[in-house]
C-alpha cells in the first residue's frame, strides 16, 4: 500500500563543533566514519527494506548531522548507492503522491567541490540546504563555523553548476554583537545569491553548548531583547517583501519550495530514521536510535536493535504534540484531521484555548484551519501553552 512517509539519515561527524549546536554531532571522530558507513547501510538494508515493503517508496528522504558534506567522496557514494538499492531512488526518481521524491542533503559551504555535488547530484540528490548562519566572516569565527561568507556564495555558484534548481540556506540572528545592520546585510546578501528556501531562527542558548558555558562565565555579549525583537521584526518583512512566503515560524520559501520533507514533521507523516542518535515516528510511536557512535557500530555488527522506543505517549500528549507542530506552519491545525486521528472536534477539547487567543489576536480560524496570525507566530510560546491539557 503506497503511503506517505519520509526517511532521515543522521550523519554524526563535524570537522569543529558550533558553539551554539547541541545536535548529537561531533568533531574528531573520523576514525569511525568508514565503520559507521557500514553500520548505517545495514540498518537501512534491514528497516529500510522493511517499511519500503510496507508502504512504497518514501515521498521524502533528508541527510542532516553533523556535516553530511564532510564524508570521504568514496563513503558517500556508497551510501548513496545503498540509497538507491533500498528505496528505489535514482536521478529521474518517479511520482509518489503526484510529486517527484524530495532528497535533500546538507552541506557546509566551507566543505564543498564539484566533483562531490556533481555526485550528489547524479546519485539522485535533488535539494541542498546549505548551513549559511551569516555571511560576516568575523561573527563566523565568534561562533565557530569554519567558512567564509565569500565560500557561501561560490557554494550557491557551484550547487547550480552542478544542476540544483532547489537549494535552501539558514541563517541565525541574534549573534553575540550582531546589529541590526549586520543583519541586515546578510539578509541583503542571501536573496542576491536567490536561494529557493531560506531557515532563519533567533540564537537559542541551548545547555551543554560552549556559548551557555560562555554565558554562564558572563563572556558571552549577546544584544538585547529589544533589539532582537527588532531583527525579528526586520527578517519577518524584509523576506516576504522579496518572493519568499513564510509557511512556517521559522521557514519562507519561494512558492512551490516548501521543504516537503519538515511539513511531513508538523502534518503527522511517520518517518523512519536512521543512525546514531536517529529518531523516528513510526506507526503512532516515537523511537530513538542509540546516541554514541561507537555503540551504534557494535549495537548494528552483533545484530541487536539500537533503536529505543520513547515513553509512549498518552492521549493528551499526542493531542498537545499534535497542536504544537501544526501550530508552527501557516496553515495551522486541520480541524478534520485531528476530528478524525482522535474521534472527537477539535473545539470540544480546545474551545476555550481557541476563543481565548482569538479574543487576543493570537489565533484565527480560516474555514476548516485554525492558525496562529502573525502576531501569534512572533509570541508562539504563549499560544502554546494554551493547548497544554
Amino acid at each position: 500500500m503506497e503511503k506517505q512517509w519520509g526517511v532521515y539519515i543522521h550523519i554524526p561527524f563535524c570537522r569543529q563543533k558550533c558553539f551554539y549546536c547541541d545536535f548529537p554531532s561531533f568533531a574528531g571522530r573520523e576514525r569511525y566514519e568508514s565503520d559507521y558507513i557500514d553500520a548505517l547501510c545495514r540498518e537501512m538494508a534491514v528497516q529500510g527494506a522493511l517499511y519500503r515493503g510496507k508502504w512504497g517508496r518514501p515521498a521524502t528522504v533528508y541527510m542532516g548531522g553533523g556535516t553530511p558534506s564532510i564524508l570521504p567522496f568514496e563513503l558517500m557514494e556508497k551510501l548513496l548507492q545503498k540509497l538507491q538499492a533500498v528505496f528505489g531512488i535514482s536521478e529521474k526518481s518517479g511520482q509518489n503522491h503526484g510529486k517527484p521524491l524530495e532528497f535533500t542533503v546538507e552541506c557546509n559551504p566551507g566543505t564543498i567541490a564539484p566533483a562531490y555535488l556533481k555526485m550528489l547530484h547524479e546519485h539522485g540528490v535533488n535539494r541542498l540546504s546549505f548551513g549559511v548562519q551569516t555571511f560576516d566572516d568575523a561573527l563566523l569565527k565568534r561562533i565557530g563555523r569554519i567558512h567564509t561568507g565569500a565560500q557561501a556564495g561560490e557554494a550557491m555558484n557551484l550547487a547550480r553548476e552542478a544542476g540544483f534548481q532547489n537549494v535552501s540556506m539558514d541563517l541565525i540572528y541574534g549573534l553575540p554583537g550582531e546589529t541590526q545592520a549586520m543583519l541586515l546585510y546578510d539578509l541583503e546578501t542571501m536573496i542576491s545569491l536567490q536561494p529557493e528556501h531560506i531557515s532563519i531562527y533567533g540564537l537559542q542558548l541551548e545547555e551543554g553548548t560552549a556559548f551557555a558555558k560562555m554565558q554562564a562565565m558572563g563572556k558571552l555579549h549577546l544584544p538585547d531583547e529589544d533589539a532582537v525583537e527588532k531583527m525579528y521584526d526586520t527578517m519577518t518583512s524584509f523576506l516576504p517583501q522579496h518572493g519568499y512566503a513564510r509557511y512556517e515560524i521559522s521557514n519562507f520559501a519561494k512558492p512551490g519550495f516548501e521543504s516537503r520533507h519538515n511539513l511531513s514533521y508538523w502534518q503527522d507523516v511517520p518517518y523512519l530514521g536512521l543512525g546514531a542518535a536517529a529518531h523516528s515516528y513510526l506507526e503512532g510511536q516515537r523511537y530513538e536510535n542509540e546516541k554514541e557512535i561507537s555503540l551504534y557500530i557494535e549495537g548494528i555488527r552483533s545484530g541487536k536493535s539500537v533503536r529505543h522506543e520513547e515513553e509512549p505517549a498518552t492521549r493528551a500528549i499526542t493531542m498537545e504534540e499534535f497542536a504544537f507542530l501544526a501550530l508552527r506552519t501557516a496553515q495551522g491545525i486541520d480541524k478534520r484531521h485531528f476530528a478524525e486521528k482522535f474521534g472527537v472536534p477539535l473545539e470540544k477539547i480546545y474551545g476555550d484555548a481557541l476563543k481565548k487567543l482569538e479574543r487576543q489576536g493570537l489565533l484565527t480560524e480560516d474555514g476548516d484551519f485554525v492558525h496562529l496570525t502573525e502576531f501569534g507566530m512572533k509570541y508562539g510560546n504563549a499560544a502554546f501553552e494554551e493547548f497544554l491539557l
